[in-house]
């Protein structure tokens, strides 16, 4: 349920083409929820059928123009709805905890190079979550709007810390463990 309210705060900042969100998507909201292109459009026709966004009218008739939408007060309503409702968290589920319970089984094999994989990729996304607060979040830059994209951004940034520093620790007990080469 939570693309479409995903496309709706999307909308709400700057009305935009499926093509628009998509290249959205890939440069901010999908750090954190994902979405392929055919998913997006899927989605737009699904909330303009309920009433909650509307296409703008071209602003020059031309063939094959991209469609523009915004977002109706119905959609504000079932944004504003589904952000204040009660949600639990959700379970953890990651393959790479559960292979190193399975290692604990059948061996080590193959993992210690696929935990320094996963150690390169958290560093860069920690640096590119960094890069990003330092352009967009200078001191002084604290509307509430601005605060609250920070905190989503601080959870990016404490989430690939927190990630850095257990693979380290990970792998410093692998390294440990007896007839580890």
């Amino acid at each position: 349920m939570s693309l479409p309210h995903a496309i709706l705060t999307a909308l709400l900042e700057k009305p935009s083409s499926g093509l628009g969100l998509t290249r959205r998507f890939d440069k901010s909201i999908g750090y954190f929820w994902s979405a392929t292109h055919q998913q997006i459009y899927r989605e737009l026709g699904k909330l303009e059928a309920e009433g909650y966004i509307r296409a703008l009218a071209p602003q020059q008739p031309a063939r094959g123009q991209k469609k523009s939408y915004e977002v109706l007060p119905a959609g504000r309503a079932e944004l504003a709805r589904w952000t204040a409702a009660s949600q639990d968290p959700k379970p953890l589920r990651d393959t790479m905890l559960l292979r190193l319970r399975a290692a604990a089984v059948v061996g080590t094999e193959g993992l210690e190079a696929d935990l320094r994989r996963h150690l390169d990729l958290h560093r860069s996304q920690l640096a590119e979550y960094q890069e990003i607060q330092e352009r967009d979040f200078p001191p002084g830059k604290d509307t509430p709007e601005d605060r609250l994209r920070h905190l989503v951004l601080r959870a990016g940034i404490d989430l690939e810390t927190f990630w850095t520093q257990w693979l380290t620790h990970a792998l410093a007990e692998l390294e440990a463990l007896p007839g580890h080469d």
